[in-house]
């Protein structure tokens, strides 16, 4: 599936496709290059890897742009509905992929009959996700050595629909 989106400022259209086996090594150098894990962070994602395998076992979606390159990506797991990953590009941040990427989970949580969807997140986006509609709803606790930090669980609602939205769109 992929979906045609403008983007406000991004200059240009952003398109949101189904991620193959040949997107793993763009996904993993996204993921270990993030500044948002930068610092106390960086043991979280250092020799992180994205592989074939997790693609084609989970929904794993890119956001790319009019030249193909990768600006985002999101791994949503079914069972149990819970995002697992969801990084953009740092150069890409702050024009609103983000917000398509999730927009578009949603939808693709809906089409799969979920009507929520566990985020366990990173404690700096927890903005974000506030900001697009997920709630608190509670802690986890930090987990050492693999992560020495509380972090913030939330509950993203995807059963009702928001504002009407064009069929294959995704408001930004």
């Amino acid at each position: 599936m992929t979906s045609r989106i403008t983007t406000a400022g991004a200059g240009g259209g952003v398109d949101i496709r189904r991620a193959t086996a040949r997107d793993a090594r763009r996904l993993t150098r996204l993921v270990r290059g993030s500044r948002a894990y930068e610092g106390p962070y960086a043991p979280m994602v250092d020799g992180y890897r994205v592989g074939p395998d997790y693609i084609e076992t989970h929904e794993v979606h890119v956001a790319a742009g009019p030249d193909g390159r990768v600006l985002g990506f999101y791994a949503l797991l079914l069972t149990p509905p819970e995002l697992d990953l969801l990084f953009v590009a740092n150069d890409a941040q702050g024009y609103g992929v983000g917000r398509l990427l999730v927009a578009h989970l949603k939808e693709r949580a809906r089409a799969a009959g979920l009507d929520r969807v566990r985020i366990v997140s990173h404690p700096p986006a927890e903005g974000f996700y506030l900001g697009v509609g997920a709630h608190r709803i509670g802690v986890v606790p930090a987990q050492p050595p693999a992560v020495m930090w509380d972090r913030p669980e939330l509950e993203l609602r995807v059963g009702e629909r928001g504002h009407p939205v064009a069929p294959g769109r995704y408001a930004g």
